[in-house]
């Protein structure tokens, strides 16, 4: 063995919660320090210091990522950089250290926004850090940032926008305007990318910061078989039922799919992008609301299909975004919409956004579109992203599972679906699937599988635990499992009941606590607070004292489920570090930020 037993356990620890690019690098990194060559990444301080003067002068490419965007965008940046020969390092905020922000001199930054005005988990610390009276006068730095969002909420771009405008005020030069991207950010990237490229070429060839001819470039592994959403693997249906009761509310689907030759070396936290299409009883509904003809040619962007193909296949039409809504307003003439998009409206625009679908308001607000003006304010249909339910330890190379909520309901003025839910509901045994694997470095089990592990998924949230679970029964885990689970009636919507009640009797899952808003709490007997909703927030607060022992014992803590949720989850989990620590709540919001940067706490939000 070309290592001791404590300059591997040394390494385990230095490498647990790296992403792949960070291993990756790793690996090319050792490769260069045995070969005597420098790599143009992120190495160690020591590392840059064998490196002078070479290393003087670099580019800085800092990415915050929530479903991998951001982290595609940046990828596609740094190798263009070690293209020209550009010493050019690729890190993810959470890695970054903060330390040497004062020494940088050329950073870009690509950063995206989540739902309405939350940053990615991966960029908390480095934001807070920019935030706080710790942060460095920047005089030294040249800078740019591009943001990605989603133009469906209010707040787009808003942690992007931020972030350039605190870099400049801490003094930082600001190399060209702060860049913004919707969900269709291809175009934008590549433009923002170029400009970038440019500037820092003129940039460190000027302090003649280029590689030498013996240096090595990093060139990250290649992505399983390249499958993405512009060119998915075609996966087929094997299994597809529904897990809650005829009588629930909630329709929630468990789907196996066969992958087999894909190549997806998918791990428990990662998801599947699903490429879906828009149902026809919409597609028609539309049509018939603007009185077009959907077996008309549009043309748009020097690509031209039927219009009904538009919209079937290539634009949104569940989400509403303000681009739309503005072309709405100015197409439709509707005075009350166009107060509606003013800046003092937001909290009334955001409840119209997240109640109503395009055909909602295009009823309200009746307007003359041709097909080419329609195709043209909507935004392309982006594929969503479902947590992978299983474990290849315990399915095998060859399947991957899901848990989907079936999203469909009626109105007044008809019923409405979620695009990609109701895409999977209709498929059945051996249907096609489009899909593609969205690695999520952030959501992994501990390396050290003696760890305690605390999971946190109501809903479809549970889905990743599942394959958690899985993971760690296969590998023979000696840590502690700890689920906690949500939903609204036990009888009708206890999602894998029965899984979780085999791995409760046999030991693999060590604790299991429930809450079923809908129920009487059986905790209150016939007290009044008996008929009190009840959510998974209230019972992580009543089992304060353990979670906050598992913490200070080492365990890690995992949150999977809608935003909102999570918001009080993380409110909860604030209020056991403040009670059981005996900690102020800024020093119990400290103590939850230490156990982020320690990999210790993830969150897997939508």
């Amino acid at each position: 063995m070309p290592l001791s037993r404590d300059r591997i356990q040394h390494l385990a620890s230095l490498t647990e919660g790296l992403d792949t690019a960070g291993l990756w690098w790793l690996s090319g990194y050792a490769a260069g320090l045995a070969g005597r060559l420098v790599l143009a990444s992120d190495a160690s301080p020591d590392a840059r210091a064998t490196a002078e003067p070479q290393t003087a002068a670099r580019l800085t490419i800092l990415y915050g990522s929530q479903t991998g965007n951001c982290r595609r965008v940046a990828e596609s940046l740094a190798a263009q950089a070690a293209a020209n020969g550009l010493v050019a390092r690729l890190v993810r905020a959470d890695v970054y250290p903060v330390r040497e922000l004062a020494q940088e001199t050329l950073l870009y930054v690509v950063i995206s926004t989540q739902g309405d005005g939350d940053p990615p988990d991966d960029s908390r610390g480095f934001l807070d850090f920019l935030a706080g009276r710790r942060a460095p006068k920047l005089d030294s730095l040249a800078y740019a940032v591009l943001g990605l969002g989603d133009s469906s909420y209010p707040q787009f771009c808003v942690t992007g926008r931020n972030l350039d405008a605190r870099l400049a005020e801490l003094g930082a030069t600001r190399l060209f305007a702060f860049a913004e991207a919707d969900l269709d950010f291809e175009g934008i990237a590549e433009s923002w990318n170029a400009k970038a490229l440019e500037s820092a070429r003129e940039i460190l060839e000027s302090s003649a910061a280029v590689l030498a001819d013996n240096v090595t470039p990093l060139r990250p592994r290649p992505e399983a078989a390249a499958w993405s959403a512009s060119r998915p693997f075609q996966a087929e249906v094997i299994a597809q039922q529904r897990i809650t009761s005829a009588d629930s509310a909630k329709d929630v689907r468990h789907i196996e799919l066969d992958i087999a030759g894909a190549g997806l070396d998918y791990e428990p936290g990662d998801s599947l992008g699903v490429v879906a299409r828009n149902p026809v009883r919409l597609v028609d509904a539309v049509l018939e609301a603007l009185h077009l003809d959907g077996d008309a040619d549009v043309a748009q962007a020097g690509v031209s299909h039927t219009l009904r193909e538009w919209l079937t296949a290539r634009r949104e039409l569940t989400r509403l975004s303000r681009p739309f809504l503005n072309a709405l307003a100015e197409r439709s003439g509707s005075a009350n919409l166009r107060d509606l998009l003013q800046p003092e409206r937001t909290d009334a625009l955001r409840r119209l956004m997240e109640t109503a679908q395009p055909i909602d308001v295009l009823l309200m607000h009746r307007g003359d579109w041709s097909g080419e003006q329609l195709v043209a304010a909507l935004r392309p249909l982006a594929p969503r992203l479902y947590s992978i339910a299983s474990s290849r330890a315990a399915v095998g190379d060859d399947e991957a599972h899901l848990t989907v909520r079936h999203v469909e309901y009626t109105t007044a003025e008809g019923t409405r679906w979620g695009a990609a839910s109701h895409w999977l509901a209709e498929r059945t045994e051996g249907d096609p699937l489009d899909v593609y694997l969205e690695r999520n470095e952030r959501f992994r089990l501990p390396a050290d599988p003696a760890r305690d592990v605390i999971m946190i998924g109501p809903g479809t949230g549970v889905a990743p635990f599942r394959a958690f679970l899985q993971q760690r029964i296969a590998a023979g885990a000696r840590g502690r499992n700890w689920l906690f689970f949500g939903n609204p009636h036990f009888r009708s919507d206890f999602l894998y009941q029965v899984e979780w009640q085999a791995a409760l009797k046999d030991g693999t899952l060590t604790r299991m606590d429930v809450a079923f808003s809908r129920d009487p709490d059986p905790c209150a007997g016939d007290a009044p607070s008996a008929r009190a909703k009840s959510y998974v927030q209230d019972r992580v607060r009543e089992r304060g004292r353990d979670i906050f022992d598992w913490l200070e014992n080492g365990a890690h803590v995992y949150l999977c489920g809608a935003t909102a949720m999570a918001r009080d989850v993380e409110d909860g989990l604030r209020d056991v570090i403040a009670g059981h620590g005996a900690r102020t709540p800024d020093a119990a919001a400290e103590y939850l930020g230490e156990l982020r940067e320690q990999h210790r706490y993830a969150r897997d939000v939508y």
